[in-house]
């Protein structure tokens, strides 16, 4: 991930989201725009219709030409006409709003969470505008499938209905056990061993091993060219070390990059906390002693893997990743990436021993009809994503082709979860083959439950490529519990007053900014912690915390507890 020039590219989408609001009011759909509040028509079978759909596509992949597209064509008599914008995430979102502010935007958009999406703030705007659809009819006589998975599942149907009691997009429900719990630290246990070390449960402990892995050669070349501990912009180190002091509710990942948490049911933020200065001068400490990679801060994740991918020489000792395929890549010849073990969360000092919990999936919509959509395009684009949410749909949808990309399991396969019976399994692709244009995969993600995910068959050796899967499984139990459930914000139900959209946003843009970068300046040195950490606090109160803390529990206590 690259950074971007701040100014330009905030600039330019800030712009194109105001205008596509000014435009969005007097460039209304075709006979589509009067439809909503109206009774929907009754359509049995399925007539032909054309729908524009604006999506992203991977660069190794041909929406117009994939074979699930084709599926989709024949099994609801639809003809696609694509609108497509890369899966970079920046470019993404620009194209997204330059298709609203000119008004040419498409019937349908289907979206990537981790590419671009509709916030929840974006779908009340355009809501209120008339230009993106409310869902609820339309569920209710053509998507029974989706309505049983919101019925049954509260913090889902909650992430979806807006406080107005209408859906206007669909979010995609991900319920990725290893992406719940992203504060993990991978570590060396090859360089353990021949260390005679144990692995650490404290911070202290911590030091100990990072001080070896720099000091005492662990990968035997006679150099001192270890790296003991690393990361990326992406995937920050902060989480996982915070947590032995405060209570870190942050992600490594992206979907989460708030400290807020509920304090006795008040909505607070731990950045400007005691234990939130002890994590900081103690990672200030690790880097001091040049233990932190200098660059792990401000790499990309591509950087970061070449140092996991080092020529000759494992030179990685650790690194704070979601999983380890991050930093290094998976089936070398000389088994690298089978050195790694997750290590469990440290206590700290004052007896802190937390994991940092982030809901895996991401409030907003993917899915979002607009008013171009006339009723019989409404209604056989949400008849597909109904199909999506059955069992056959999504193993279609985000795996391909049987036979292809995946099978039925055999007898003796073991899935995920070992008490119940695989249903589907992945079939590997050779290496270095171009990826096949069978499936939608991401796009298709959306009732991703823990049940359908743990049905999966998966090789019972963790170490084998074939069962990397299962060793995130397993990883993430010495995670799992460890959040501290009182104090986790569930952000993903909280919907914000549409008249308070652009002032919040701006508040937490600049609050999570602001934390971010003075947590790497105290970090590495630039600011001290015993001179500047007062200022510090007083610049939050000039960003206006206070008032942000008011909008969050406002919109906090309108949540059905």
């Amino acid at each position: 991930m690259t950074v971007r020039s701040r100014v330009t590219r905030s600039t330019v989408v800030a712009g194109l989201s105001l205008a596509a609001l000014a435009l969005a009011a007097c460039t209304g759909g075709t006979d589509a725009a009067d439809t909503a509040g109206k009774p929907l028509p009754t359509i049995t079978g399925n007539p032909a219709v054309t729908i524009n759909v604006f999506a992203p596509q991977g660069p190794d992949f041909n929406l117009a030409k994939n074979e699930f597209t084709q599926k989709m064509s024949q099994m609801f008599n639809i003809t696609f006409k694509w609108q497509t914008s890369t899966y970079d995430a920046g470019p993404a979102k620009e194209k997204r709003q330059i298709s609203l502010a000119s008004g040419d935007y498409p019937d349908l958009y289907l979206l990537i969470p981790w590419v671009d999406q509709f916030t929840q703030a974006d779908l009340l705007r355009l809501a209120n505008q008339g230009v993106v659809l409310p869902l609820n009819q339309l569920i209710d006589q053509y998507a029974p499938n989706i309505k049983k998975a919101l019925d049954s599942n509260p913090d889902y149907k909650a992430m979806a209905t807006a406080p107005d009691g209408k859906i206007y997009g669909m979010p995609q429900w991900v319920d990725c056990y290893h992406c719940s719990y992203q504060g993990k630290l991978w570590l060396n246990s090859t360089w353990l061993k021949k260390l005679g070390l144990q692995q650490p449960k404290t911070p202290d402990e911590m030091r100990a091993v990072l001080q070896a892995f720099k000091t005492k050669d662990p990968n035997g070349n006679g150099k001192a060219d270890e790296i003991p501990l690393s990361a990326d912009v992406r995937d920050s180190l902060i989480p996982y070390f915070m947590n032995a002091f405060i209570y870190d509710p942050q992600g490594t990942s992206g979907n989460n990059n708030s400290a807020l948490v509920l304090r006795d049911g008040k909505v607070d933020l731990q950045a400007n906390k005691d234990g939130w200065r002890e994590g900081l001068a103690y990672l200030n400490s690790l880097y001091k002693e040049g233990l932190i990679d200098k660059g792990a801060f401000t790499q990309n994740a591509d950087a970061l893997q070449q140092q996991g991918d080092n020529t000759g020489t494992v030179i990685l000792g650790s690194a704070t990743v979601l999983h380890p395929g991050i930093f290094v890549t998976l089936g070398q010849p000389d088994g690298r990436d089978k050195q790694y073990d997750p290590v469990a969360p440290l206590t700290g000092p004052n007896g802190s021993n937390f994991s940092a919990y982030n809901f895996p999936s991401v409030p907003g919509a993917t899915f979002a009809l607009t008013n171009k959509a006339s009723p019989e395009v409404q209604i056989q684009s949400i008849k597909m994503l109904d199909y999506l949410f059955t069992p056959e749909g999504e193993i279609n949808g985000m795996f391909g082709t049987e036979g292809k990309t995946w099978a039925k399991p055999q007898p003796g396969e073991v899935a995920l979860d070992k008490s119940v019976k695989p249903l589907y399994r992945q079939i590997p692709q050779k290496a270095g083959a171009k990826p096949p244009n069978t499936a939608w995969q991401a796009i298709a993600q959306y009732n991703n439950t823990a049940d359908f995910r743990a049905a999966e068959s998966i090789n019972t050796d963790i170490y084998n490529q074939a069962g990397y899967e299962r060793r995130l499984f397993e990883a993430t139990k010495l995670y799992d519990g460890k959040e501290d459930k009182a104090q986790v914000y569930p952000y993903w139900k909280v919907w914000i007053d549409p008249s308070l959209g652009s002032e919040v946003a701006t508040l937490q843009t600049n609050i999570e900014n602001y934390v971010q970068q003075n947590a790497l300046q105290f970090i590495t040195g630039s600011k001290d912690l015993s001179k500047d950490w007062d200022s510090y606090v007083k610049g939050l109160d000039g960003l206006g915390l206070k008032r942000y803390l008011e909008i969050q529990q406002t919109a906090y206590d309108k949540v059905p507890k």
